[in-house]
């Protein structure tokens, strides 16, 4: 199923959905065409994801073996300019009495070998951090397709290179400007908005031109 809300580009300054950031690490004209350009088309995976997210979408608190654990929170970071929705959130009692963040996001399928889940992760660290004042040193990835969690530390690569992904995606948004594709990749064919972004059609015509200039410049 393909949609497009014609005349709903997201405008400069709103802070930027802590869901397009996995997109973004992805594939940064993914996510400007879902969240700039309000485009968005189901495929398998999508569609698995939905139905993943809608148990842990339900919200709640409850207590469990000596932690408190929290659906759906809400999440904001204003120094990043990111919010969204945790799908849960353990807080861990520790030797000084404090409750420390563990945030748990639910993904279908398996461990992937791009960073965009972890990114996604990192970034609900980020909020946690500036709403509670406690450091978030690590969190997990639920993978439906293994029933298991992935600990992720939220190292200081991990976080250099979420930061990185936000002022990416942060420029693109305050320039109101999709990226051109690529040529295809191999994750295109993964992508529901392949038939969307045509990154064959649209980028090899791009790519002779530019190749024809090249040819004609002085040696």
């Amino acid at each position: 199923m393909v949609s497009a809300a014609a005349g709903t580009q997201k405008g400069a300054g709103e802070p930027i959905p802590l869901s397009a950031l996995q997109h973004a690490v992805y594939c940064l004209r993914q996510a400007a065409l879902i969240h700039l350009e309000r485009l968005w088309a189901e495929n398998r995976f999508t569609a698995e994801g939905q139905v993943l997210h809608a148990v842990a979408d339900k919200g709640g608190s409850r207590k469990a073996a000596g932690l408190r654990r929290v659906m759906a929170l809400p999440l904001s970071c204003r120094r990043l300019n990111i919010s969204g929705i945790a799908d849960v959130v353990e807080f861990h009692p520790d030797a000084d009495g404090r409750e420390v963040p563990y945030p748990i996001e639910y993904k279908r399928g398996k461990p992937k070998r791009h960073r965009a889940d972890e990114v996604q992760l990192c970034a609900q660290a980020f909020c946690l951090e500036e709403m509670t004042g406690i450091p978030v040193p690590e969190g997990a990835l639920f993978y439906a397709g293994t029933k298991r969690r992935v600990v992720v530390p939220v190292d200081d690569d991990l976080r250099g290179l979420t930061e990185e992904t936000i002022a990416a995606f942060a420029e693109i948004l305050d320039l109101g400007r999709t990226p051109p594709p690529t040529l295809k990749r191999e994750r295109c064919r993964a992508c529901s908005l392949e038939e969307l972004c045509r990154p064959d059609i649209v980028a090899k015509p791009a790519k002779a031109w530019r190749d024809r200039m090249v040819d004609k410049l002085p040696s």
